[in-house]
């Protein structure tokens, strides 16, 4: 394997500042805190909350420039500014949402800036205090917190049935050495699933491995999963 010293940087996973230096021949590779891989961005404090971040920018930033073009414009009907909504607005919000551990803060905001959209699409204002269900079942549109988190438990189905041997699975299994800091402790992904599915499916974290390693019934019952109320 070849690597290119220009196009390569180090980072630590630390929740204090580390120097680690690492060269390749003669030349040291610059250390980071945060680097984008696949257009997802990675920080040294091993958190998902700037990227989640600068998701919700990037939605607000599409909305700003399809504003006058599409959202309000009135030549479009609303299955046309929809279709944008679907190709362009929620994959630039939800991109590696899979991984994402969400709080009460992040989905406020996430469902903020898909209301956003809806509500200019809808012509509704904040000040006709017309309430979000109404406005997507008037659109017929699906809560986009209900569509992440769906595919958020599909994937832990698929980390679950994956052979041994693959990277992802090991990841997901893997028990990293040493003590966990003092404190309060970060909510891991696979605690924040075990969390989701007995609020939302009512599946114990006893019984959640076994469930979801039959494909079939585990598709079922995220195809059955409610919106938030």
């Amino acid at each position: 394997m070849r690597i290119s010293t220009s196009k390569s940087e180090a980072m630590v996973l630390s929740r204090k500042p580390m120097d680690c230096p690492l060269q390749v021949g003669n030349e040291a590779l610059p250390q980071v805190k945060e680097f984008k891989y696949l257009g997802v961005m990675f920080s040294s404090e091993g958190t998902m909350e700037r990227e989640m971040g600068r998701r919700i920018g990037a939605a607000g930033a599409v909305l700003h420039w399809l504003y006058r073009t599409v959202v309000t414009k009135r030549e479009l009907s609303q299955k046309a500014k929809l279709s944008v909504y679907r190709a362009i607005f929620v994959p630039t919000l939800t991109y590696g949402h899979e991984g994402w551990v969400m709080t009460e803060r992040t989905r406020s905001r996430i469902q903020a800036a898909e209301m956003g959209f809806l509500r200019r699409v809808a012509g509704i204002s904040l000040r006709d205090k017309v309430r979000s269900s109404v406005i997507r079942g008037g659109l017929g549109v699906e809560p986009l917190l209900l569509r992440v988190e769906r595919s958020q438990l599909r994937w832990f189905g698929h980390l679950v049935r994956m052979p041994p041997g693959r990277l992802p699975r090991e990841v997901f299994q893997a028990c990293p050495a040493g003590k966990r800091p003092r404190g309060r402790p970060r909510t891991r992904w696979r605690d924040y699933i075990s969390s989701l599915a007995w609020e939302r499916l009512g599946i114990p974290q006893s019984e959640l491995v076994d469930v979801a390693r039959e494909r079939e019934v585990w598709g079922s019952l995220l195809e059955l999963l409610p919106p938030r109320p």
